[in-house]
């Protein structure tokens, strides 16, 4: 079972940062970072996992949407651990492939081979502003140009393959011959030349990837070692890893070198009620309009007028094709539709976990959970988001037997 800690800010719930004992500035500081990576460390776990958002959020007035760069927190981080894989989050859209080549094995380097790359495409509209663009392409596009992307990172990271590092003092000779140079030309513009860092003496670093849409998923079975998923039906979480395996052999990979990890929040306590009441704790302390405006954002749907305490009248035939979130959207409006949630109830819900694994109860109900999945085919493993930082890693390290034992 594989275990990644997700570090994100304040931790996983939306109200996180208004928790009574949450320092509001913590996550702009190096002290926040490190107590999380070396307590994921402590924990068994086997990496951490941070993502990114390269703009202000909706509403920042109202939430914080202050972002320090992953690459340089994990930069960090490298030195204060030494067992976690750092895998940090970069967008394809965004980010030249020689910047992002170089930034993520200097990571891989500074950290003795232990560097992956979360890809993302991004899909904020604010994103494409900051960089002039005057909308953000549909999903199709985004991956089209991911594919350019990241074909030129692995051409510049393999054009060092059969290079030798000499080292040699004596003789004055660094290399054995010079690396040839990469030509590659696509939407991200061109290369004509040759990386400056060579991977050696570490294998390439890990490839990670999120998206759930076809489009995604087949990107994902030809480049991810590990696939970051949103799914809260056991069954359906089965087929998607399914599929998921069925492409990565259509592509000429062995499945298993594919890994599916579901996104699961763990709400874990001594007992069950305790539990419930953390979770009610930050329930209660949601902006329900910050709430609102980011699950318009998440759905591509309008939800003026609504009451909120009525059924959410949508169902997931209800959604149109945005550039957003559609396959986390039909994750929740399913959800809604088969628990018959009110607007309030689908807000908080998606406020905890944003259509992920919601698992409440005590440490033993969570592993049981965790192991159930694993067992039945559905994950080989998950991507911890715990709705609390750093306190929620070591609480689930104390109390989830499931870590460093499976």
């Amino acid at each position: 079972m594989i275990l990644n800690a997700v570090v994100f800010g304040y931790g996983s719930h939306e109200a996180a940062w208004r928790h009574p004992d949450m320092e509001p500035t913590a996550p702009l500081t190096l002290p926040h970072w490190i107590q999380c990576a070396q307590q994921a460390e402590a924990a068994g776990f086997d990496g951490l996992f941070l993502g990114d958002i390269l703009c202000l959020q909706d509403r920042p007035e109202d939430h914080p949407s202050e972002a320090l760069d992953p690459f340089m927190v994990l930069a960090a981080v490298a030195g204060a651990t030494s067992r976690l894989r750092l895998t940090g989050t970069a967008s394809t859209s965004f980010n030249h492939p020689w910047h992002l080549a170089r930034r993520i094995l200097s990571l891989h380097h500074l950290s003795a081979g232990r560097a992956g790359w979360n890809i993302v495409t991004s899909s904020y509209p604010q994103e494409a502003e900051n960089f002039g663009w005057s909308e953000m392409p549909g999903t199709e596009d985004r991956y089209a140009r991911a594919e350019e992307v990241v074909g030129a990172v692995r051409a510049l990271w393999g054009g060092w393959d059969g290079i030798t590092r000499l080292a040699d003092q004596a003789a004055g000779r660094w290399l054995d011959t010079t690396p040839p140079r990469v030509d590659a030309t696509g939407r991200f513009g061109a290369i004509h030349g040759a990386l400056n860092l060579s991977p050696a003496p570490w294998d390439r670093p890990l490839l990670a990837q999120a998206g759930s849409s076809p489009a995604g998923l087949a990107f994902a079975a030809r480049h991810a070692d590990q696939v970051f998923t949103v799914q809260s039906d056991m069954a359906a979480a089965r087929a998607f890893r399914d599929r998921a395996r069925a492409l990565a052999a259509a592509a000429g990979r062995d499945p298993d070198e594919i890994a599916v990890l579901p996104g699961l929040i763990p709400f874990v306590a001594e007992t069950a009620e305790a539990a419930e009441a953390e979770l009610a704790t930050l329930t209660q302390r949601l902006n329900l309009d910050h709430a609102t405006t980011k699950l318009e954002r998440f759905l591509g749907l309008s939800l003026a007028g609504l009451t909120l305490d009525a059924p959410v009248p949508f169902g997931p035939g209800d959604l149109a094709p945005n550039a957003f979130s559609n396959s986390r959207a039909h994750v929740l409006l399913g959800e809604a539709r088969q628990k018959a949630l009110t607007l309030r109830q689908l807000l908080a819900r998606f406020a905890a976990g944003r259509g992920h694994l919601l698992v409440v109860g005590t440490g033993e109900q969570v592993a049981g959970v965790m192991r159930q999945w694993v067992e039945a085919g559905a994950a080989d493993g998950f991507n911890v988001m715990p709705p609390l930082l750093p306190q929620g890693i070591e609480r689930f390290g104390q109390l989830v037997p499931t870590v460093g034992r499976i």
